[in-house]
């Protein structure tokens, strides 16, 4: 098969490839549970630069040559003799994590935390190629009016920001104020599920005026232009107080500083993105009872969950394809910003 594979790290992301499309022996089926799929479409990262920039290396075992790619979506293309929940032919979404399902986090549904797992596109081969394996547990059963590469950046940055912003929409009352930090991939999507879930004022910070306008068509109440000044706009649009609930896409530079200083007393500041540091004395934790809470990737229910908000129309990805062979090119364009949502790569 054909695939993009990374062959050496690039600490400072100067390289002009970071991936060599070439072949590569096709996956084979070694357990009963595994299945492997043809890909429509997988998403590309900014999570992609971090392992291209060796980030990764102490956080997973990890090895090069190395296939990325950790949101996919396809058709079944083949299945152990375990495997009786899907068969060849159904069109899936691939849960980025492969757990074996007998931990005590699996048991209770948090298999991103499973004592035992393989996050392909990350310690193992991922999307970036015409196949990929994965396991029976890990599959989503897409309905008819969803198209793989359509959905394929829901696996990791939907359902990231599904997660955070089902958190915060379960708190937030009608009359309070939500901000969102970064309008972009992950952003424009969390923006969509507040909007599905809650009857909060949705405020969005981001520095690119097409990431703003994307915004405000997708449910955004207010948009505020990141400067040096926006806090105060905050504070202004939030009656002086800072809004009960801040979920910070970016996680980096002043934005976490900035995002903490806008989050009202006893409100939460959900991290999502990273890169930065959290730096905040614990007198003021006290005295403000804000609550900080790290979101991961979703579970497999949240998935499930949020293809019910896709195939409703409620949460709709701004998508830009690019064929597999220019997987670099999709990559670069992340790296400097030149697109509002997220690149899928189709095979």
């Amino acid at each position: 098969m054909k695939a993009a594979v990374m062959h050496l790290y690039d600490e400072k992301l100067e390289n002009s490839d970071w991936v060599v499309y070439q072949d590569v022996p096709d996956p084979k089926i070694t357990n009963p549970s595994d299945v492997i799929i043809r890909i429509g479409g997988a998403g590309v990262c900014r999570t992609d630069l971090h392992v291209i920039e060796g980030i990764w290396r102490d956080h997973s075992d990890l090895t090069l040559p190395h296939i990325l790619g950790h949101e996919n979506a396809g058709w079944v293309e083949e299945v152990g003799n375990g495997v009786n929940n899907v068969k060849v032919g159904d069109k899936v979404i691939v849960h980025p994590l492969m757990t074996k399902g007998y931990c005590l986090a699996c048991r209770r549904g948090n298999d991103m935390h499973a004592e035992d797992s393989i996050f392909p596109g990350i310690n193992a081969n991922g999307g970036y190629a015409e196949y990929l394996l994965t396991n029976d547990r890990a599959l989503v059963k897409l309905p008819d009016n969803l198209d793989p590469k359509a959905v394929a950046p829901h696996t990791d940055a939907g359902l990231t920001a599904y997660r955070a912003a089902k958190q915060a929409a379960g708190h937030l009352l009608p009359g309070e104020y939500v901000v969102v930090i970064g309008g972009g991939g992950l952003g424009h999507i969390g923006i969509q599920v507040l909007a599905a879930m809650c009857a909060a004022e949705i405020i969005v910070v981001d520095r690119a005026e097409a990431a703003l306008e994307l915004s405000r068509k997708i449910g955004a109440h207010h948009t505020v232009k990141a400067g040096d000044g926006w806090v105060d706009e905050i504070i202004a649009l939030t009656g002086g107080h800072g809004a009960e609930a801040v979920i910070d896409f970016v996680g980096e530079g002043d934005a976490v500083q900035k995002g903490l200083a806008s989050t009202r007393n006893q409100g939460s500041y959900y991290i999502v993105g990273y890169g930065g540091k959290v730096e905040i004395p614990t007198i003021d934790m006290i005295t403000s009872e804000k609550r900080i809470i790290g979101c991961l990737v979703g579970t497999f229910p949240e998935l499930v969950e949020l293809m019910a908000l896709a195939e409703r129309g409620l949460v709709k990805l701004d998508t830009h394809e690019y064929k597999l062979s220019d997987a670099n090119k999709a990559l670069h364009d992340l790296h400097h910003g030149k697109y509002t949502g997220r690149a899928v790569l189709v095979p």
